[in-house]
Order: C-alpha cells, then sequence, then structure tokens
C-alpha cells in the first residue's frame, strides 16, 4: 500500500493549457518562418515615419544649405519631432488602440473613395 500512497502519476491539470501554449507557439513560429515578422501595431509604425521624416529634412537640407545648414535643419527637425512625440506618446499610452482603430478607419475611408 505504501507504493500506491507515493505514486504521484497523476495528471497534469493544466495540461490542455501547455499542450495548446505550445502548438500556438509552434504555429507562430511556422507562420514566421513562412511569411516573415509580424505587422507593427501602428503607433510603432507613426514613430517609424517620424524617424524618417527627421532623417529625410536633414538630408534635403544638406545641398540646399551646405553641411551647417544640414546641421541646422536636422536640429530643428529633431526639435519638432520631440514636440511631436512629446503631445502623441501620452495619448498612446493611455490609448494603445487608437492608432489602430484610426488606421482602420483610414482604410476603410480610402476603399469607400476607390468604389466611388
Amino acid at each position: 500500500m505504501s507504493d500506491d500512497a507515493e505514486r504521484t502519476d497523476a495528471p497534469d491539470p493544466d495540461a490542455w493549457a501547455t499542450a495548446c501554449e505550445e502548438d500556438l507557439a509552434a504555429e507562430r513560429a511556422r507562420r514566421r518562418a513562412q511569411y516573415g515578422p509580424p505587422p507593427t501595431d501602428t503607433a510603432e509604425e507613426l514613430r517609424r515615419l517620424a524617424d524618417a521624416v527627421t532623417e529625410k529634412v536633414a538630408e534635403f537640407g544638406k545641398p540646399l544649405l551646405g553641411a551647417a545648414g544640414a546641421a541646422t535643419a536636422q536640429g530643428v527637425a529633431q526639435q519638432l519631432f520631440k514636440q511631436a512625440k512629446a503631445t502623441i506618446e501620452p495619448v498612446v499610452e493611455r490609448n494603445p488602440q487608437l492608432f489602430d482603430h484610426l488606421a482602420a478607419a483610414g482604410g476603410e475611408l480610402l476603399a469607400a473613395y476607390r468604389s466611388m
């Protein structure tokens, strides 16, 4: 009888959840390998856009204003970017889905425009 009391072959109560998590992780890895990384959220895309705009403004200043003017243009662009970021970041933190909803609405407006 002591052997029966010491056996702990009881089924794991979380076995189903563990198996589901493993299957989901495997499916995500398969999709990542097939389709590439998943798309980023809209807020991250907005940050990337702001970085790209800042870089382009600095590049446009080089041929027009020379090296000193390019540095000035880059400084102005960075200052504008910091101000925009300071305005947008609190909104993104409080409402992370806001930009996803705005992007979806913009897509619907574009589809409606194209159908006209």
